[in-house]
């Protein structure tokens, strides 16, 4: 990513679409001191588009760091829990940033661009991460820039999400090679990328135009649920010759999804024209209410909210994507080895799901409301949202090993009393 960018940590700053978004009825919120947009005045209608068409979100309030240097592989490969060295050009993976305790720090998406690798994150986190790389930079050739300020994030989620982007008209090459498709393309000449549209997980391909600048396009499907129920789906077998950065032992496929790093100069055009597209197959903008109620549905974990410092990446769900165990030495290796050949996490994050179906119109649980069984408290809730698909209340949560076996029936108890819930396997729909 050939870009210039200057550190500004602790500025708060605003969506660069604020205006554009403001014009399509959106409503706006806060996350870790971003600006984010929650919604465009129905969010219901934007849920149903993430799940059944295509749902295009702004995401540039994530956090967005690219690590130069010829070190930059090597150093990023000490520091992290999956293997960094296997990404080739034009590769991403998924990983955990951990202390020497093995605790998490953030999770990382990692892409390895030709020049630099790009790090996306939870928003809030740039100084933090940053200084947390930072200080083990001794002697290495590695610099730490921030990339949000010029560069923001579309993202593009649903079953359509692929026609959507290719009615952009800048990324043409198909499966098979063939002639880029350029001729519907009003943003002047470009010079299409070598190589195919990307149809790997977490693959990344660029396209340089005269109008719009140096665009990434990553295969991100950022609603695709990796659950633990022990069910193979089709498209792990596909992933299996890929890296450990982007495979998973079991993942079901419920949706694709594309990211769109631009320059800002350029969003609102390519914003534009990416509503415009979704809109021609029954899809719309989205804000984070639809985005975040689908992740909950899909049974995805979000830092700061499912997982944080307090917790291993053993205990959250991600380890057969995040966690290499034959890469070598990294910061909490040690710790977090040791647990997987010698021992076991005391907890484990699970879906919940009450048990009465007339408990949709309770109150959601809240972050912390406890978990019993028999009495004793065995865990947690840690995000909730009232399902649309199910027309149920479901939950994400914490629960002691000896009681997380799916079908085991809990006692939840929330400020307005006590309710049974069932632990079951994620995605919930």
């Amino acid at each position: 990513m050939a870009i210039v960018a200057t550190h500004r940590y602790n500025q708060i700053m605003s969506l660069a679409l604020h205006e554009f978004h403001h014009s399509l009825g959106a409503q706006f919120r806060e996350l870790n001191g971003a600006e984010m947009v929650n919604d465009y005045g129905d969010w219901l209608a934007e849920h149903a588009a993430l799940r059944q068409s295509a749902g295009v979100l702004d995401l540039s309030f994530r956090s967005r760091l690219c690590l130069t240097g010829a070190d930059r592989v090597r150093f990023l490969h000490g520091q992290v829990t999956n293997d960094v060295k296997k990404l080739r050009v034009g590769e991403g993976g998924y990983a955990a940033l951990t202390t020497n305790q093995g605790k998490m720090e953030s999770d990382l998406n990692i892409f390895n661009l030709p020049d630099e690798l790009l790090l996306d994150f939870e928003p809030g986190l740039t100084g933090k991460i940053s200084q947390r790389l930072g200080k083990f930079i001794v002697a290495d050739d590695v610099q730490i820039v921030e990339v949000a300020p010029p560069y923001g994030l579309l993202s593009v989620q649903g079953p359509k999400a692929e026609e959507v982007v290719r009615a952009l008209g800048l990324f043409g090459w198909g499966e098979r090679p063939r002639e880029p498709i350029l001729a519907d393309c009003q943003y002047g000449s470009s010079v299409a990328s070598p190589h195919q549209f990307p149809s790997k997980l977490l693959e990344s391909v660029n396209v340089s135009d005269a109008t719009l600048g140096e665009v990434y396009l990553m295969n991100h499907a950022r609603l695709l649920s990796v659950c633990s129920s022990g069910r193979e789906s089709a498209h792990s077998s596909l992933q299996k010759s890929q890296s450990r950065l982007t495979s998973a032992a079991t993942v079901n496929l419920i949706t694709a999804g594309f990211d769109l790093f631009i320059p800002n100069s350029s969003l609102g055009a390519v914003a534009d024209r990416l509503i415009a597209a979704a809109k021609q197959i029954g899809g719309r903008a989205c804000g984070w209410q639809a985005f975040e109620t689908a992740r909950i549905e899909a049974g995805i974990p979000r830092f700061g909210v499912d997982m944080d410092n307090t917790n291993l990446p053993l205990e959250c769900g991600i380890e057969s994507r995040a966690v290499s165990y034959n890469k070598g030495c990294y910061i909490g290796q040690e710790v977090i080895n040791r647990i997987h050949s010698f021992g076991h996490v005391t907890k484990e994050l699970r879906g919940l799901r009450l048990a009465d179906p007339a408990s949709a119109g309770l109150p959601l649980p809240q972050r912390g409301d406890k978990l019993f069984r028999d009495g004793k408290e065995v865990g947690c809730v840690t995000s909730a949202v009232k399902s649309p698909a199910l027309n149920a209340n479901v939950a994400l949560g914490y629960v002691r090993r000896e009681s997380n076996q799916f079908g085991t029936e809990l006692s939840l108890r929330t400020g307005v009393g006590e309710s049974s819930v069932k632990i079951v396997a994620v995605p919930f729909v």
